[in-house]
């Protein structure tokens, strides 16, 4: 196959991806696209009227991901995000408790009733998130998950919101995570803080 074939072939692939997303609630119930949407933006407003926090983890290029999104949410959203990429706070923990536990010690000790947790993974079959996202609920948190794959994943049963991408590309997984968790926090900016995300950020006039 050609170059030009490829693009084609590439782009035609990541439409279908981001055309046939899939958002489940904690039952399992499937929601429409902007519904997820709008519960994400409601929560990120519970979220900073009540002075809460979110927290979004990931491994690899999520982990990336979760950094980025957290600065975003923390810078322009307003809301008090973080993520756990500290490399001490990763390989400490690794070493000591085993790498499936290096989210659920942090959530354990930080995350309080109510706060939010964002959980991504490319597979929706990491052990460490899935861990931590089962940490999450029973400390009574909101929790957000983003996953890919196959449809019945484990981590896409665990979420109070579900975000399912259905592809096995990992470059299509991670772009469309990060467009999600950006339409969640655009959509909060552009609808109540009165900021014009398609324009530099500017207030709107």
């Amino acid at each position: 196959m050609d170059t030009g074939s490829f693009i084609q072939k590439y782009n035609s692939e990541f439409q279908k991806a981001l055309d046939h997303i899939e958002i489940t609630d904690h039952a399992g119930n499937l929601l429409k696209y902007d519904i997820g949407i709008e519960l994400s933006v409601e929560s990120l407003l519970e979220i900073q009227d009540k002075n809460r926090r979110i927290y979004i983890i990931g491994n690899g290029g999520s982990a990336a991901i979760a950094s980025h999104s957290a600065i975003d949410f923390l810078k322009n959203g307003n809301i008090p995000a973080t993520s756990f990429n500290d490399a001490s706070l990763l390989t400490c923990l690794s070493n000591d408790l085993g790498y499936e536990n290096v989210f659920v010690k942090p959530i354990e000790m930080l995350v309080r009733k109510g706060d939010l947790v964002i959980c991504i993974s490319s597979s929706g079959s990491s052990q460490n998130i899935i861990k931590a996202a089962k940490a999450a609920r029973e400390r009574d948190c909101l929790v957000i998950t983003l996953s890919g794959f196959y449809p019945d994943n484990l981590l896409r049963g665990i979420g109070d919101l579900n975000f399912f991408v259905p592809s096995f590309s990992y470059g299509f997984l991670e772009i469309i995570h990060q467009y999600i968790l950006h339409s969640i926090l655009d959509a909060k900016m552009y609808c109540h803080d009165s900021i014009d995300v398609f324009n530099k950020n500017q207030a709107l006039s």
